[in-house]
């Protein structure tokens, strides 16, 4: 039955057939072949319950809060006043990269919006400063994958749907992994730059007065983030209702700015519609492939074949580690976080492992998911915005974050507080 499911799956991404229409394809073929065509009778019932979920009302609001950021401008005033303040580190530029991604993140909940709202003001300063190309496409595509795990985070509110965990609770264990991540990061950068100046680009002149100047410009993303998570651990609002906060207190800054328009208004909206339809119609088609390898029973399948292996706890946590290293080669990161996280989760949390910290732990396998080569979506989405050149220069550039990224679940593995202190605090 394995076997079957993985054959077929591997075909469906070697034809190169979109996502979702490659989950529901499966969906309906495991049904044909292992209930006789009964399940699909289901699907408009699943795929209704799934779109009336009030808590994915969320991913919709967080897409248009990062929309109109990025139209309004306050994305590229963030990245310039970071620019003032990081430019003096080795690695100069980047570190502004890495920066600006991490406090995107904090706003948007998406890595895909995060690489291409940062690298679409990043990048013309490659060829004027003199930075090595590839090391500075690695730092827009890891950085932008910070959206996932620094909240508000989409991913942790799918995840938190498909196992039934608190997403207030996962957002505060997200804050000290995502800062620790964008720290190694920049840790990365400095040690290549150090050791390899001809990476390092030209420094931007600046004082202390021109940084104070532009401090300003850092409060915008700020004050969204305090609204946005505040509201929530104030108790105020769900987290569906903090972004629909965020969104208001998003349009506020744009008028301030003067960028409140129509037309702003516009493109922000059919950029969010495409986003969103693209994102829901892959959890449908998603949801309705779970409900079917929960009813032929190959989820109960995998986990008893996983606890006759006699492995210890912890070696089953690494081969669960290194499942998803090689599954992420193979798939997209939304679609192998709602296929696997219902199958997955039960049989890590039932080893006694905190489902609120393997929500962490998976979304940083997630995150490297997202740049690691052939599918890493974060890696076309910077080849995309950059417009020329090979794509390899993109996969070399993100090497050093992928090592930074096995530190970080190495850290998280060694030392669980890491992820389960704030929540404790709270909860």
């Amino acid at each position: 039955m394995l076997g079957t499911t993985l054959i077929i799956l591997i075909v469906l991404i070697a034809l190169s057939i979109p996502i979702a229409a490659a989950l529901g394809t499966l969906g309906l073929a495991l049904d044909q072949i292992f209930s006789g065509g009964f399940l699909w009778r289901g699907l408009a019932d699943n795929a209704w319950q799934t779109s009336i979920e009030f808590l994915l009302v969320a991913i919709p609001m967080f897409v248009l809060l990062g929309e109109i950021l990025l139209r309004a401008g306050i994305a590229q005033r963030m990245y310039a006043a970071l620019v003032q303040w990081l430019s003096w580190l080795p690695g100069g530029l980047m570190h502004s990269n890495i920066g600006a991604c991490a406090m995107f993140a904090a706003t948007s909940g998406s890595s895909v919006a995060t690489a291409a709202t940062v690298g679409t003001v990043a990048l013309p300063e490659v060829e004027k400063r003199g930075y090595n190309e590839r090391l500075f496409l690695g730092t827009l595509a890891a950085g932008g994958t910070l959206g996932i795990l620094i909240p508000p985070s989409i991913n942790l509110i799918v995840y938190g749907l498909l196992t039934d965990t608190s997403v207030p609770e996962l957002y505060l264990a997200g804050f000290i992994p995502g800062l620790i991540l964008a720290g190694l990061f920049m840790v990365a950068v400095i040690l290549f730059c150090t050791f390899r100046p001809s990476l390092d680009g030209d420094k931007v002149e600046t004082s202390w007065l021109q940084r104070a100047r532009v401090l300003p410009d850092l409060l915008p993303p700020l004050g969204i983030f305090l609204v946005v998570v505040g509201s929530i651990y104030a108790g105020i609002a769900t987290p569906t209702e903090a972004a629909s906060l965020g969104v208001v207190a998003a349009l506020i800054l744009a008028a301030c700015y003067r960028s409140l328009s129509i037309s702003m208004l516009r493109e922000a909206i059919e950029g969010t519609m495409k986003t969103t339809a693209m994102v829901m119609l892959i959890i449908m088609a998603a949801i309705f492939l779970n409900f079917v390898l929960g009813m032929i029973g190959l989820t109960q399948a995998l986990a008893t074949f996983i606890t006759s292996l006699g492995l210890t706890p912890f070696q089953t946590l690494l081969a669960v580690i290194v499942f998803y290293l090689v599954l992420g080669c193979f798939m997209e990161t939304l679609s192998m976080l709602i296929t696997t996280a219902p199958i997955i989760t039960p049989i890590i949390v039932g080893l006694g492992y905190d489902p609120v910290w393997f929500g962490i732990l998976l979304m940083v396998m997630l995150e490297a998911a997202l740049i690691t080569p052939p599918i890493g979506v974060n890696l076309y989405v910077v080849q995309g915005v950059r417009g020329s050149g090979p794509m390899s220069d993109v996969m070399v550039g993100v090497i050093p974050f992928l090592l930074a990224m096995f530190a970080m679940v190495a850290l998280l593995v060694g030392f669980p507080e890491l992820a389960l202190w704030l929540p404790s605090l709270f909860y």
